[in-house]
């Protein structure tokens, strides 16, 4: 190994796991892999990973870093493993990332948990950014590691922190790509194409995302009084989306959602507050 180059174990070769060792391998680090199916290892030992016959073999790394689907799963594989130092990137909630890390200081292990905000093909490029929970100590030390996968952003000491910012980013994914959709469907009942919609749609996505600086302040500081747009008339307007999604002959269910929770917060006193007010009501 060259100098600063290290051995990492990997376990876990889906193709995250699979896109995590081949980024480790271009970087020039001595990686070991384990997979279940072994057959899987074998792209990444024509590039000159090591295959190891069982998780406590990988585990002999410097740094170990486990991407399997669960869990549920992972954790055997883990008490199997028994590693010296752990970078966890399982998928999970913020309860499973803190038992896990209890788990691991009960065993002496050094634990730092993390979530990928990004698809295999992005990682070890500058689009890639993972976010870090855990042990300071340990992420110091592997740093330069988990820098070829992707920007690593260090959240702190709390080994949960990752999974909620994790399932919170991907609330604001999930929900855009379904008001996406459900546009789509809507403008395309009358012929309109998607290639000449979504042109319109970044843009008035860019300047929605302009707002969020000012509703992220007023939740900060509770005051939701505004001279711009109250949530009674978006609320309005939210029924004119549900009936012309039904007059059209679509399903109306996800603007149907916003509208009832927009509705509820109008009958708790904030029709005339700004749509940040819509929190008090989802809390």
């Amino acid at each position: 190994m060259g100098e600063g180059k290290k051995q990492v174990g990997v376990l876990g070769l889906g193709r995250m796991g699979a896109a995590l060792a081949g980024a480790l391998l271009g970087a020039g680090h001595d990686v070991v892999v384990w997979n279940r199916s072994p057959l899987k290892a074998g792209p990444l030992v024509d590039r000159g990973a090591r295959l190891a016959a069982t998780p406590a073999e990988a585990a002999s790394a410097d740094v170990v870093l486990s991407c399997l689907s669960t869990y549920d799963i992972q954790q055997p594989v883990l008490e199997a493993a028994s590693p010296k130092v752990l970078v966890n990137l399982t998928s999970g909630t913020p309860a499973e990332a803190r038992s896990a890390a209890a788990w691991a200081s009960s065993a002496g292990i050094d634990y730092v948990d993390g979530v990928i905000m990004a698809v295999p093909q992005g990682i070890g490029t500058a689009q890639s950014r993972i976010l870090y929970g855990g042990s300071p100590t340990a992420f110091s030390a592997q740093r330069e590691v988990l820098s070829v996968l992707g920007e690593p952003v260090f959240l702190g000491e709390d080994a949960g922190l990752a999974a909620l910012y994790d399932l919170a980013l991907l609330g604001i994914m999930w929900s855009t790509m379904a008001g996406y959709l459900q546009a789509l469907a809507l403008v395309g009942t009358e012929g309109v194409a998607p290639a000449a919609f979504t042109p319109m749609a970044l843009s008035w996505l860019s300047a929605v995302g302009g707002f969020l600086p000012g509703i992220g302040a007023q939740v900060a500081s509770g005051e939701y009084a505004t001279d711009v747009s109250a949530l009674d008339i978006n609320a309005a307007g939210l029924g004119l989306l549900v009936e012309t999604s039904r007059a059209q002959g679509i399903d109306a269910s996800v603007p149907a959602a916003v509208r009832e929770l927009f509705d509820r917060a109008v009958a708790s006193g904030h029709g005339a507050h700004a749509i940040a007010s819509v929190i008090e009501e989802i809390r």
